[in-house]
């Protein structure tokens, strides 16, 4: 099996980790991110996927372990594939077979694909703008989630409409420089 759980101790999962706990909690970027985290309810997945084939074998393979799962034990999934899909365009291209699948297993409206890439760039911006870094990961990563847990925390967070333009002022202050050097080990 290509996929590994969370007992995996790569330098990649490693990486991960240390930009869910210094950038996305630490900076706050997804207020959502920090009660998972705690309460150990994130599968951490290392995909040794060389391909968009096999990553999308465990892609498939995560969506139904999720589905099946329990939440209270594992709400979301982050897939991490640092082998598979390293050029943007390309990843950015498999999202729309990650929708696919959520599709034909039937799980639309049930799970939902997040995406997160080292040189994420949202469209009409430059590669060098902060707004890029709010989606840039050290290593290409699928983060699975439950619909069911994104309406609850939307619901319990007045201002999730707000998010996003808050983190662009965060990033922007912040600055590249910044964020590597947060991001150092």
């Amino acid at each position: 099996m290509r996929a590994t759980n969370t007992t995996d101790t790569s330098d990649a999962l490693d990486a991960t980790r240390h930009w869910l706990e210094q950038a996305v909690i630490g900076l706050n970027l997804c207020p959502f991110a920090k009660a998972v985290h705690l309460k150990q309810q994130i599968r951490w997945v290392h995909s040794t996927a060389r391909d968009a084939e096999a990553l999308l074998a465990d892609l498939v393979r995560e969506l139904q372990f999720l589905a099946a799962a329990d939440p209270e034990q594992v709400d979301t999934t982050l897939l991490v594939h640092p082998q598979a899909l390293n050029d943007f365009l390309d990843y950015n291209d498999f999202l729309d077979v990650a929708d696919a699948a959520i599709e034909e297993l039937g799980l639309d409206g049930v799970l939902q694909v997040a995406s997160f890439h080292p040189d994420y760039q949202f469209e009409g911006t430059a590669p060098d703008d902060a707004e890029n870094l709010s989606n840039r990961a050290p290593h290409p990563t699928l983060h699975l989630l439950r619909e069911d847990s994104i309406d609850r925390a939307v619901a319990a967070f007045p201002d999730a409409a707000d998010i996003y333009e808050r983190n662009i002022a965060t990033l922007r202050q912040l600055g590249v420089a910044g964020w590597r050097a947060l991001l150092a080990r």
